[in-house]
């Protein structure tokens, strides 16, 4: 490695340290300021739970779940600023062109991100709690560790936030030139299974979240193949010149 690759190389360390360091700056900012309105907080997470009651058996654990919604709260308040940076972190290596396309796509990942945590909120989170609490509930009385549930809830809110990202991510590869709609549709069978993959690995065990979140997925894999064809670059024709008379 001769000095100059080595600087380089020192230069991008101390770049990822500096917008590391600012990145957990933020979130624990976000996260103080969330501890403010934590009460509120805990109300709204635990709207969705109307058939169990909650219960804690240990005597720090209340602590750590408002600890634990207070740093998920500071994350998500802070995710534009944390994809700040990591676009930051990236653009050098990119082309004007791609650059511009990298700040048009930003309030899209926002506006995904968010749209995935009310998707699970609204729509996956209530079900798949009714079904755990009621499923044997003729049988003994639910009473729910209010860890597990935060647990569950926050972790499904968050991998919504990320998977709803599929289509902006597709988006902009497939602009750069870095994947075609048709190497996506080739591969839309892989697609389905890693769906209900992740369905099974980011909610809890059941088949009703699972199949809540690996549906939403296959859609939005359909929808990025159909955005990555319309923003894929057009070929360049080589319009052959015209021919010079000869004498």
């Amino acid at each position: 490695m001769n000095k100059d690759t080595q600087m380089t190389f020192i230069g991008h360390l101390v770049e990822i340290r500096s917008r590391l360091l600012k990145s957990a700056i933020a979130v624990v900012v976000a996260s103080l300021i969330a501890f403010i309105f934590a009460d509120q907080l805990m109300v709204f997470l635990t709207l969705p739970l109307k058939t169990a009651e909650l219960v804690f058996i240990d005597m720090t654990e209340m602590l750590g779940v408002y600890l634990k919604v207070c740093l998920t709260a500071g994350i998500m308040a802070a995710m534009p600023y944390l994809l700040y940076h990591i676009l930051m972190f990236v653009t050098p290596a990119l082309t004007p062109k791609e650059k511009r396309s990298v700040f048009l796509v930003l309030p899209f990942i926002i506006i995904m991100f968010a749209t995935g945590i009310a998707f699970s909120y609204f729509v996956l989170l209530p079900p798949a709690v009714q079904f755990l609490t009621s499923f044997g509930n003729e049988i003994a009385t639910a009473q729910i560790r209010i860890s597990s549930y935060i647990s569950v809830a926050t972790r499904i809110m968050l991998a919504a936030g990320i998977v709803f990202e599929l289509p902006v991510i597709s988006t902009f590869l497939a602009r750069i030139g870095v994947i075609t709609p048709e190497w996506m549709a080739s591969k839309r069978k892989y697609a389905i299974v890693i769906a209900f993959i992740l369905g099974a690995a980011l909610t809890p065990p059941d088949v009703v979240s699972q199949i809540l979140l690996g549906l939403p997925l296959i859609v939005l894999y359909e929808i990025s193949i159909w955005l990555a064809r319309l923003v894929q670059p057009k070929p360049v024709r080589n319009e052959a010149l015209p021919e010079v008379p000869s004498n």
